[in-house]
């Protein structure tokens, strides 16, 4: 089974057990281990194999003893051969066509494996041995001429019970085969479902975390190049580095309790966990300015809701921490607007800033991969976001998403 890519999605599980299902066997000659059900099954077909058998017993009255007996253990021993339908289909199907062809007592038999051809094997295998089963009725009624119909007649209703036959082996191979590639595509679908969630876990921790690790190394970084600095002001940078790190802990202790509890949430895609929305904006400007960025912001927006102010919130916070790690010290402008049916939009400007004013200065690592989780945020919500450097030397975020008309958030 292929995927809108065009890439194999069958797992290997899947490609092993694929032959066991339709083909009925494991690969190769290796048999399957029958099921209940394939006993059920198997032990249904050789008593209707014998119980054809038996009624046609009736039609050999005045054969002669050494054909009688001949009928009798070949037979027998077809209807035996029902067992072995599994592991050989094709090679017992042409066999009993074979002897059908001038043997009565076969037919039931022949019939079974006919139908165990065409669910176990594609057209291309099954559609030959068809036609030989039919092909083999004219000689069959040369040799045995029946007395109750004519020969055209009788050879109708036996190419009709073999084209009957054929086709309903056709059409329980096409449900097996239909059942297999829903339950596939359900499988599909599920581990799909669950890549999802784990890359929107990844999302909600880097967004989280990026954040608070930026602020512990601003107030590390004052610290380690200002040792003589005021006790109060130390004091401070301690306190905010312990209370960052307490914060992280939280959020990271949050974020790994929804990831040892997926299905907590249900069909909610949001955490669960406190999430920002539109009106925290202020608290994390003000925070901010308390690490010692120079923050202003401009919020023309108000009563959005919770999720599109939430998607707001983080591209808001990854570009104001991208901002502190690639323009230290530079003025930020945040600018939020929009209102019902005209979208909501937010823009974060900030000056490039010098590079060689901080070369010596250590910067925090990066994974290169926050525009990148903003700009997916952001089609997701289905919006857009737009970033780089601008003419006037400036470094610009900005990203646009819906706001339907009549939609609103808790927080009006």
């Amino acid at each position: 089974m292929k995927d809108a890519r065009g890439r194999d999605t069958l797992t290997p599980e899947y490609r092993w057990a694929l032959p066991a299902v339709l083909l009925g066997d494991g690969g190769g000659s290796r048999p399957v281990r029958r099921s209940t059900r394939d006993w059920l099954v198997d032990i249904a077909v050789f008593l209707l194999a014998c119980g054809v058998t038996l009624v046609t017993l009736d039609e050999l009255r005045g054969v002669p003893a050494p054909l009688l007996l001949a009928e009798q253990v070949l037979g027998a021993l077809a209807c035996a051969s029902v067992w072995l339908r599994r592991r050989w289909p094709v090679g017992l199907a042409l066999v009993l066509t074979a002897l059908s062809t001038f043997l009565e007592l076969v037919g039931g038999a022949s019939l079974v494996a006919l139908f165990t051809v065409a669910v176990h094997r594609p057209f291309k295998v099954s559609g030959p041995i068809a036609l030989l089963n039919v092909l083999t009725i004219p000689p069959y009624l040369l040799i045995r001429p029946q007395q109750e119909l004519p020969p055209l007649e009788w050879g109708i209703v036996l190419g009709a019970l073999l084209l009957t036959v054929y086709a309903w082996g056709i059409v329980v191979r096409a449900r097996r085969q239909l059942i297999w590639s829903l339950r596939q595509r359900a499988d599909a679908a599920a581990e799909q479902a669950r890549q999802a969630e784990r890359e929107r876990i990844a999302r909600e921790m880097h967004d989280v975390l990026a954040h608070r690790v930026s602020m512990l190394s601003l107030h590390a970084g004052a610290l380690e190049f200002r040792p003589d600095a005021p006790a109060a002001d130390i004091a401070r940078a301690a306190g905010a580095i312990r209370a960052n790190a307490h914060l992280a802990l939280q959020d990271l202790r949050q974020v790994i309790g929804v990831l040892r509890h997926p299905g907590a949430g249900g069909d909610d895609p949001v955490p669960e966990r406190p999430q920002p929305t539109l009106a925290d904006l202020p608290s994390l400007v003000e925070e901010c300015r308390q690490a010692g960025m120079d923050v202003r912001l401009e919020q023309r927006a108000a009563g959005a809701p919770d999720g599109l102010g939430r998607n707001v919130y983080r591209i808001v916070q990854e570009a104001l921490t991208n901002a502190r790690k690639h323009a230290e010290g530079e003025p930020v402008t945040v600018t939020v607007t929009g209102a019902p049916g005209e979208g909501l939009a937010a823009e974060v400007r900030n000056p490039l800033g010098d590079p060689l004013a901080h070369r010596h200065a250590p910067r925090l690592p990066g994974a290169g991969a926050g525009l990148i989780g903003l700009a997916e945020r952001a089609e997701l919500a289905g919006g857009r976001l737009e970033h780089g450097p601008t003419p006037e030397g400036q470094f610009v975020v900005r990203a646009r998403l819906p706001w339907p008309r009549g939609t609103t958030g808790e927080n009006t």
